[in-house]
């Protein structure tokens, strides 16, 4: 199996501080985007929780014996393996930020989105809490993988507001799950086999409220992962730039 990747960030043109993080580990295959909130002290320090506590958990061998958040059996094939350790990496992220910000006042409040990848023997893993956005590139079309966690999007779906009306509600940035506004979350996640050629982005709603789902895969199918992740940031920057702005783009080279 042979990736490329590249992941780049940006301040944006109206923020002064950058809350955002991302991660990847190329031994691993790893890729994380954790967007985070609660000001300048807090938005910081819990996406940089999230970010390393996944990458903690995903590179150590064994698992605690006494984590309760992990119940994969022993017998267990390698697919659910790798599932539930993402999975149990970013329930752990919740819970260290949730216990920081109790113990400090200064990060009360703190929490942030996270959204995790890990290709692993044949197969993309994707794991995501929040707004945060994962695409798949394929056979020319793109598609979006996760669900946002956010109050338009219920309202979009019980049919209250057309998809085009929330772009521009006013409540378009409250979200209904994070990591460390409680204990726990749950996790959205879900497992597809890879192909040659597919093409994974990873992006805070800094660059998804500023380009069409099309236009981002359009880039990605046009430009390699540094020049569309350049292009893209460029392209949110010039259309408002009013949130921090990452994005990830993997490409599968070779799946075998």
């Amino acid at each position: 199996m042979r990736i490329t990747s590249c992941g780049m960030t940006d301040v944006g043109v109206k923020r002064t501080n950058n809350e955002d993080n991302y991660l990847i580990n190329d031994e691993l295959n790893l890729f994380v985007v954790c967007d985070g909130m609660g000001g300048h002290a807090g938005g910081e320090f819990a996406s940089a929780i999230a970010v390393n506590t996944v990458e903690e958990v995903l590179t150590s061998i064994e698992i605690q014996p006494d984590a309760e958040d992990f119940t994969v059996d022993d017998g267990a094939n390698p697919v659910e393996i790798v599932r539930e350790k993402l999975r149990y990496a970013i329930r752990l992220a919740g819970k260290r930020i949730f216990q920081r910000a109790q113990e400090d006042k200064e990060y009360q409040g703190m929490g942030t989105t996270c959204l995790g990848l890990i290709v692993d023997n044949g197969n993309a893993f994707m794991a995501h809490v929040g707004d945060s956005r994962g695409y798949l590139v394929r056979d020319g079309k793109i598609e979006q993988l996760t669900e946002d966690h956010s109050l338009v999007n219920e309202r979009v779906r019980a049919g209250l507001i057309t998809e085009e009306e929330a772009k521009t509600h006013k409540l378009k940035n409250i979200i209904t799950r994070s990591l460390g506004f409680m204990e726990d979350v749950e996790i959205d996640l879900s497992v597809r086999a890879i192909r040659r050629g597919d093409l994974f982005v990873l992006c805070s709603d800094g660059l998804s409220n500023f380009m069409e789902t099309e236009e981002i895969g359009q880039c990605v199918l046009d430009h390699g992962p540094q020049d569309s992740s350049r292009r893209m940031i460029e392209t949110a920057c010039e259309r408002g730039g009013d949130d921090n702005i990452t994005v990830v783009v993997v490409r599968v080279d070779e799946a075998g």
